[in-house]
């Protein structure tokens, strides 16, 4: 039996859906050889630990017996347990945790991020931390930083290294976006209502303009690219962010949101020009002949796959040498905790495939 120790740093809602699921999945790991537990969960100032994995009990027991913790000191607790494979799931949102990135691996975790950021640097941080995984033989997963669940990195990454050559990536990188869009275009509401009950379905981030600026779509776009080891930066990424200025200036989530409805005349103007069967999609673009990386709003017509999606979903087209005009196209739940706390779940046993086998 291989046994896999996960060190969870965030329980918001992917961290805590992913514990459940693990929890939950204790019968086919076993059937598959694997033996994988949660010792430790953190949030940003407390952490509880279970040294034989939690349980159901988990919310009440970090309530009741969670600790004020230091990184380093999680570092050299595990160090004295002499686990031989142990995980750190980053299910944060933080840019600041990833700075504790090269620590992890060099005192001998394995990285899974439904985290961007590491994937966003600047790119000799981001080439920087690739020496260091390798020089450390340590693994490092992040399936869901583009499409959730959906099986896009591996995808691209797989076309890649077997020596197709990927000339566009199009498509709705975004649930969150997806659905606002969805929805805006098929119903009668105001933009500024679309975008609230986004956020109270929870497909968008806490402040809703995380999404509305592109600044997501750009991420994804580019760590997309750079899996066909393009060395574009973030700000090569031409974005149209749907926030105007003066709401993109207000540092406080609860004074935008006082202000939203400052969105609703122009998204108003612009389905008024709609023809009956156009669609608003928000897509982004990478067009590798011409060095195009774009973030933009479009028309689409509603029979074409990107006009035709439904709800939260997602929708990437990846044009290549072989498949010419037909892209390969990989559609599906873009959004949500389940959805993406799954592909975290779906890294894990990726990740217990590659490492050494058995104790």
């Amino acid at each position: 039996m291989k046994k896999i120790q996960l060190i969870l740093f965030g329980i918001g809602n992917v961290g805590s859906t992913f514990i459940n699921q693990i929890i939950q999945a204790q019968k086919v790991f076993q059937q598959q050889g694997l033996e994988i537990e949660i010792p430790i969960i953190l949030n940003s100032s407390t952490a509880f630990i279970k040294d034989e994995g939690v349980d159901e009990n988990w919310k009440a027991n970090f309530v009741d017996f969670g600790l004020p913790y230091q990184v380093e000191e999680i570092i050299d607790y595990v160090k004295t347990k002499n686990w031989q494979h142990v995980v750190a799931i980053d299910a944060t949102a933080s840019s600041e945790f990833v700075n504790n990135y090269t620590n992890l691996v060099e005192n001998g975790f394995h990285i899974i991020a439904a985290n961007k950021v590491a994937n966003t640097l600047a790119y000799d941080d981001y080439e920087f931390f690739r020496e260091i995984l390798k020089e450390n033989k340590k693994q490092f997963l992040y399936e869901t930083n583009v499409g959730a669940g959906l099986p896009v990195v591996e995808t691209i990454k797989n076309l890649h290294q077997s020596g197709e050559k990927v000339t566009k990536i199009r498509g709705v990188f975004s649930g969150s976006l997806s659905y606002i869009f969805n929805t805006f275009s098929e119903e009668n509401k105001n933009f500024s209502d679309v975008v609230a009950l986004a956020e109270a379905k929870g497909f968008t981030e806490p402040d809703p303009r995380v999404d509305l600026s592109g600044t997501d779509v750009a991420r994804k776009l580019l760590i997309l690219a750079r899996e066909l080891q393009l060395t574009y930066n973030l700000e090569d990424v031409k974005v149209k962010s749907l926030v105007p200025a003066h709401l993109a200036e207000i540092s406080s989530v609860t004074t935008f949101q006082e202000n939203i409805t400052d969105l609703d005349e122009e998204f108003q103007l612009l389905k008024a020009e709609l023809s009956e069967n156009e669609v608003l999609r928000y897509i982004g673009e990478l067009d590798v002949e011409k060095k195009i990386l774009e973030v933009k709003l479009v028309k689409e017509q509603k029979e074409n796959p990107l006009g035709a999606l439904q709800g939260a979903d997602s929708l990437f087209e990846i044009y290549t040498e072989s498949y010419g005009n037909q892209p390969l196209v990989i559609q599906g739940a873009g959004a949500g905790a389940a959805v993406t706390a799954r592909g975290v779940v779906s890294d894990v046993i990726k990740l217990a495939e590659r490492i050494d086998c058995c104790n």
